[in-house]
Parts: structure tokens; sequence; C-alpha cells
């Protein structure tokens, strides 16, 4: 569950407002960094909430662009501290896309595409870890049973009865039909996602294969919203070796637009649940 202090979020706030505040002084980032003797990547760093930000910086940057209110600067300050801090997922060593699980603590809905697996909040332990297996065949045995670990400690966020996080899912039917691990792990899998499909906050939505060619065909992508206004909504792309987050309203409702198509597109609640049931039947026991 979100703690009362995510460092990822609180990177990504204080990023906004040194943004908000360098736009205020009319000066661009490489302005600033010149001033500062750093790279411009730097200051884009800090702005995005990418990197982690000390004290140090923002005293210096509010000194560039004069910020007299030493309320203002104390709090920004106090956002530095607190964004140093470590989230849970911290306690299982170097996780590759940390940064999105920040996101996802903190976040009050969830939307999420996916072309090829069942989502990773509605997966079964077995279903997990054979796919970490699969997708991953050098990591050892160690990492692959952290990765499921945080899987599954991830998954409190939806079965919480604590402000739970608003999930809708648009799954292609070949994430239902991709045998991972094998016949009986795979029904036994697709019955729990029926069965996670009932929460009030949970809705699960089949694409066919016979829709054919449809808005989410380039793959998978998830757009996160959060309960703070002031927080704007990030887009998720997952890669191989790193990930991309979109935060330009533009960007962000091109693929809002793209996902509300896909809704459309896909069979409803009730259609969806009979699709992932027969298919589950077909599977051997």
């Amino acid at each position: 569950m979100a703690s009362n202090v995510n460092p990822t979020v609180r990177r990504r706030r204080l990023g906004q407002e040194l943004r908000r505040l360098r736009e205020l002084k009319g000066m661009t980032a490489e302005e600033v960094a010149e001033r500062l003797l750093v790279s411009q990547s730097k200051i884009s760093r800090l702005e995005n909430g990418r990197r982690s930000i000390s004290q140090r910086d923002v005293r210096d940057l509010c000194g560039v662009y004069e910020v007299e209110d030493h309320r203002v600067v104390d709090s920004l300050m106090q956002m530095a501290k607190d964004s140093r801090q470590q989230g849970w997922w911290h306690a299982f060593g170097d996780i590759p896309y940390s940064v999105y699980i920040g996101l996802e603590t903190d976040a009050a809905s969830l939307r999420v595409y996916e072309p090829q697996i069942v989502p990773g909040l509605l997966q079964t332990r077995q279903y997990a870890e054979a796919l970490i297996t699969g997708a991953l065949p050098e990591t050892p045995v160690s990492d692959v049973e952290k990765r499921v670990q945080v899987r599954l400690r991830r998954q409190e966020r939806v079965v919480t009865p604590d402000n739970p996080l608003r999930l809708w899912a648009v799954v292609d039917e070949a994430a239902l039909r991709r045998v991972v691990g094998n016949e009986q792990l795979m029904r036994d899998q697709l019955e729990f996602l029926v069965e996670q499909s009932q929460l009030p906050h949970v809705t699960v939505q089949v694409l066919p294969f016979s829709m054919g060619a449809h808005p989410g065909i380039t793959g998978h992508y998830a757009v996160l919203e959060f309960p703070d206004a002031s927080d704007s909504s990030v887009v998720y792309i997952e890669g191989v070796t790193s990930d991309l987050y979109l935060e330009k309203a533009n960007d962000v409702h091109k693929y809002t637009v793209m996902y509300e198509h896909l809704r459309a597109q896909a069979l409803n609640v009730d259609q969806t649940r009979e699709f992932i049931a027969d298919i589950a039947k077909g599977y051997a026991k």
C-alpha cells in the first residue's frame, strides 16, 4: 500500500515546481545550466523527476530564480529531503522499473493495455514466476523470486479495502491463448482473472482477434492518474533496457483517446468474463 512519503512522487512534484519557477523567471534550462556550471541534461532530469535531487541543488536553483520567500525555499528543501527517502520497493534491491512502481504506488487509477500477457497486477504467483523465467532466461532463480515478490506486493493496491487502485485493463486475446508454464497453470490464471474482474474497482475487457487492426496494435502502454490535481497524468511505455514516461498534455491526450477506442472495440464486461471462462475450460485440468 502507498506510504505517506513516496520518494518518486515527491521528486516529480518538486521537479514540476522547479520548472514553474524557471519559467516564471523566463530562463531556459540551458541558461540555468550555464549559471550553475552543470549540464543541461541534469537540469532536465531534475525537472522531470527522474533524478534524485539534493537540498543543495534546491538551494542553488532557488538562488538562480531569486526566490525570496523563505517559506517556499524551506518547503522545497523539505521535499528534496523526502524525495531521497526509500520506498518499500528499495528493500528488494535494484528493481529496473522502480520509477514506475513509485508512480503506481501513489496512483489513483491505472488504465493498461496488454497485447501479450495478463496484466501484472492480475497475475497469479505461478503465472508470474513462469512468465519472468521465460522472458528473462538468464536471470538467476533468486532474482526471479525477488521480481515475483515485488509483483505480489504491488498487487496489494488492488486488493486493499483502504483506497484501492482503480484498475481498467484491456487485454488482447493473445494473452489468454499464450500458454505460459502449462495448461493447468493457464486455467488457474484465467479463472483468477475472472475472479479479480468482479472486484468493484477492477474492470477487464478482452480485445478478440476478430476485431482485426486496432489503435493498440503498436504495443503495451499504461496511463496513470493521481489523486492530487497538481500531479499530471503519465503514460508509461516499458522497454527492454529503458522505459519511456510521457507527461506532456498532448501526448497523454493522444494515448487517452486511443484507450477510449480500445475500450469501445473490446468486449463488454459480461462478454469478457464469458469469453475468458470459455478459454479456461479449453485448458486441460
